[in-house]
């Protein structure tokens, strides 16, 4: 049955749950309490239809998250493991949208019971909140097989062994592929081989091992899954079917699995991707009904246990539903079913917002038809319905040309479409999909399914699709839809996936997406010149953005905002950029509102996933003394450092401090600050140099001391790494860095700009050849000033050098092509002359709250930094990664700077 909403015509919008009572436990008057536990995409997704249907002026809505995150695309991680995306490119709802929409949002915080008689939640700080209104979208997680050897005897995961679910995952599993060179992927589904291509692609010898007798056997054939192993293959990846995993091995850290026939696979990484397992704990203790998952009946309603037994398998309200508590997304049971893909998590959610709102108080969820179409592994794959016959009667029509990795099957029931499989060519999922989905008829040359016949091609197709039919499965998004905010005014792709969503989950949907843009628009299709913005409330590129800036003299974000921004408004998401970019233009006459940075820059100190902060001292060019040493391990001794770790950048990082020691740490240590924590330049990597290494030839030691002395703290449009080697050899890795010298014999250098060696890897370009270190000093210094200049809020070197042009940069900086130079070198030194250590503002905090502990942390209004004012904008970088992050939330005391 194809998902659909029971609708009224004509029905008069009335509050959900009968009339509004007065405010439980202090909530605003007139208002019922809201709480969602959970914060992934389910729950947000519930957030933003109640929110579009009204559902601000209706609820005070608190949301508790386990992560210590905003709402992130966890469907992305696995471009993020693979390199393709960052972070920040996956943020669905940053931190500053909950502010802005007056929701409570309580990042880290786990929900650890709940009474559904007195109507309240307690989480893990003891705390209560009470309740009108409950939705459970607690989600799932990985599920781990039966294997000996996974668990430590404190139960928790031996290291090396770990999921794919979360943000955290994708990150110890770049940390893993850094580190190490073997992986086994337990399980050849879609996750298992997504993760298996990302670690390939760091270069990683990968395994998948998989029980059933083909890859990803719950959507595919066994022809199918037989050209996906074909190609994941050629990729490198060797796959194991037909066999699985019973052990890990290794005490202190996984060193391989055995399978069943007691082989042994070496691996110093084993991902689990064999299936998930809903997150229903909480509804159990609840009392309420638990089967496979947390039992719903068709309005989301939650069902208590030994009550109104087969409700859930009715339409309408369960009789032995608790009071106002529902459930949402993967930790959901409706009707017997569990699903696991976003198209029908969205749709209960457009179904529970209906519900809560009152916007259509009957309105119910029938179930889903669903359509997995995805890039699994760089491989198209599309599936629906069945993978293969089931009746003798069903008929088979399958195109195949495994040496090219396609795959294609329909099966046809009663001149029905009731399944259908593409791999390697997924160009007419449109069509088949409206087919299955509506249960067309089929044309009686089968053929014509899986081929246009003596037709125009695919645009010809997606111009012959009707206005309903389903574009982004995702977002549940229409070609009407789309064409139809082509009509209302968006005539770019960008505004038009903006305006419906389409595009806005797997993304597999784009290119068709932009074919309707296209189409609708009729030949007037034009880029958003939104995209080419420095900040998204400011409608300016950045030179036009700084001239603006320059002429008026505007010397603080909130002036900024006043003077450019449309109608003056602020815009949470451009405070950061636009704190950066003033900072660059005005160094000694910059306003600084605290509520425009970062929270690490706020306090000068990296916040990790538990509230604490790293703390990371100078250490030029990694070189250190006993004195330093001896500091260091006092303080780590006097304030309980949970971890001290030898950076990747030469220097010691003391993990684990609290917000208000952070003042007395750097006291103690007498040390200037590291800027680990900043979008700045961070440190100065260097080998041995001429001291003592024999190969040395150039003293790489000293210059890379003094370039980080020259250097040190300046803001930069993304964090900026050098490193400075005494000999090809590299030791140092100067060619992977934003700015790296390498020392070649005769007195010369090498510059190199633009390398990476994070998630992308990016060997960077020779910029000059000197011959001096004097020489070296101007040239990065010059560098480095255009790129403050010239780069775009957090674009990396290795993307700046690239759209510049290696011949551009060498033209402007060597040449002085542009008569540029003496500006470069003058406003360099301005700003290496407005230097101040930020570890002295622990004499003479900021603000009397800077250091204040107030987590978890809101985000408050946007003030000038003074003893009266009260910071806002939060946002954490995360610890080892240029991507800012939204971090926990809760109300913090008044003039507070969290």
């Amino acid at each position: 049955m194809a998902p659909q909403r029971t609708t009224t015509t004509g029905a008069t919008a009335v509050p959900a749950l009968g009339d509004v009572p007065a405010p439980r436990r202090g909530g605003a008057p007139g208002k019922r309490r809201l709480v969602v536990v959970g914060n992934g995409m389910a729950g947000a997704r519930t957030l933003e239809e109640l929110l579009e249907r009204g559902g601000g002026e209706l609820f005070d809505i608190t949301v508790f998250g386990d992560e210590p995150y905003g709402n992130y695309n966890r469907i992305m991680l696995s471009h993020v493991l693979a390199g393709e995306d960052d972070e920040e490119g996956i943020v669905l709802n940053p931190r500053e949208w909950y502010s802005d929409n007056g929701i409570d949002l309580r990042c880290g915080v786990r929900v650890t019971s709940v009474d559904v008689h007195a109507k309240e939640v307690v989480d893990a700080t003891g705390a209560t909140t009470a309740y009108d209104v409950l939705v459970l979208a607690t989600g799932s997680s990985p599920r781990i097989p039966p294997m000996d050897g996974v668990r430590r005897p404190d139960g928790s995961l031996l290291p090396g062994v770990q999921g794919f679910r979360g943000l955290d995952d994708t990150r110890q599993l770049l940390a893993d592929a850094r580190a190490h060179r073997r992986a086994v992927v337990v399980g050849g589904g879609l996750l298992g081989l997504e993760a298996a291509y990302g670690l390939r692609e760091h270069g990683l010898e990968v395994t998948v091992v998989h029980s059933a007798a083909h890859l990803m056997n719950q959507q595919l054939d066994a022809a199918g899954g037989a050209v996906l192993r074909r190609s994941i293959e050629g990729l490198g990846v060797t796959v194991l079917t037909g066999t699985r995993t019973t052990a890990v091995t290794g005490d202190e850290r996984a060193t391989g699995v055995v399978l069943t026939d007691g082989t042994h696979v070496p691996a110093d990484v084993v991902v689990l991707t064999a299936g998930i397992t809903p997150n229903a704990e909480l509804a159990l203790r609840a009392g309420l009904t638990v089967e496979r998952a947390v039992v719903v009946d068709d309005q989301m309603r939650c069902v208590d246990t030994g009550l109104a037994e087969g409700a859930a398998g009715v339409g309408g309200a369960a009789g032995g539903a608790p009071d106002g508590v529902y459930a949402v997304g993967e930790c959901v049971q409706h009707r017997g079913v569990v699903y696991g893909l976003v198209a029908p998590l969205w749709e209960q959610a457009t179904v529970l917002a209906d519900v809560l709102t009152g916007a259509d108080p009957r309105a119910e969820y029938h179930g889903s038809r669903t359509c997995t179409k995805l890039k699994v592994a760089g491989v198209d794959v599309a599936a629906m319905g069945l993978s293969e016959p089931e009746r003798a009667e069903d008929e088979l029509i399958v195109f195949s040309e495994s040496s090219k990795g396609v795959y294609q099957s329909v099966v046809v029931r009663d001149g029905r479409l009731v399944g259908a499989t593409l791999v390697g060519d997924v160009r007419r999922t449109p069509v088949l999909q409206q087919a299955f989905d509506r249960q067309l008829p089929l044309p009686e040359e089968r053929l014509r399914l899986l081929f246009d016949l003596g037709a125009a091609g695919e645009e010809q197709g997606a111009a012959e699709l009707p206005d309903d039919a389903q574009v982004c499965n995702c977002n549940g998004v229409s070609k009407g839809a789309i064409t139809g905010a082509v009509a209302g005014g968006c005539t770019s792709v960008k505004g038009v996936m903006d305006a419906t969503r389409a595009g806005k989950g797997c993304g597999s949907c784009k290119g068709l997406v932009g074919q309707l843009v296209e189409l609708a628009a009729d030949g007037a299709l034009v880029e958003d010149p939104s995209v080419h913005w420095y900040v998204p409330g400011v409608p300016l590129r950045k030179h036009e953005l700084v001239a603006a800036i320059r002429e008026q003299h505007l010397t603080s974000v909130s002036a900024v905002f006043a003077a450019l921004a449309p109608g003056g408004e602020h815009d949470a998401k451009s405070t950061m950029g636009l704190t950066s970019l003033l900072r660059t233009l005005w160094p000694d006459e910059f306003v600084d509102e605290r509520g425009g940075r970062f929270i690490n820059d706020r306090v000068h100190a990296n916040i990790q996933r538990d509230g604490t902060f790293s703390v990371v001292p100078q250490m030029k060019g990694g070189v250190t003394t006993p004195e330093q040493l001896r500091k260091i391990a006092d303080v780590a001794e006097k304030y309980e450092v949970g971890m001290i770790k030898v950076t990747g950048g030469q220097r010691i990082d003391l993990l684990g401090i609290r917000k208000e020691d952070l003042p007395a740490v750097w006291a103690d240590l007498g040390m200037p600050s590291g800027y680990a924590y900043g979008k700045s330049m961070r440190t100065v990597k260097t080998c041995v140099g001429t001291d003592f290494c024999r190969f040395g030839l150039g003293d790489s030691t000293q210059l890379g001391i003094d370039m980080e002395s020259r250097f040190q703290g300046l803001e930069t449009p993304a964090k900026l790494k050098m490193a400075v080697v005494g000999c090809p050899r590299n030791c140092a890795e100067a060619y992977v860095k934003d700015v790296g010298v390498v020392a070649v014999g005769s007195g010369r250098w090498e510059v190199y700009v633009g390398g990476a060696a994070g998630a992308s890897v990016r060997k960077g370009d020779l910029l000059a050849t000197v011959s001096s270190p004097a020489e070296v000093m101007t040239v990065t210094g010059r560098f480095v000033q255009l790129y403050r200049e010239w780069g775009n809020w957090l674009e990396r070197t290795y993307d700046f050098v690239p759209r510049m042009g290696l011949e551009r940069l060498q033209a402007v900086l060597l040449e002085d092509s542009d008569g540029l130079v003496a500006e470069l070198d003058a406003a360099l030194e301005e700003s290496v002359g407005a230097y101040r250590d930020p570890w002295a503002e622990g004499a003479e905090p900021r603000t009397p709250g800077q250091f204040r502990t107030a987590l978890p942390l809101v985000p408050l209004p946007l003030v000038p930094s003074r003893p009266t004012g009260a910071p806002g904008g939060l946002q954490a970088d995360a610890h080892s990664s240029s991507a800012a992050v939204p971090v926990a939330a809760e109300p913090v005391p008044a003039g507070a700077d969290a």
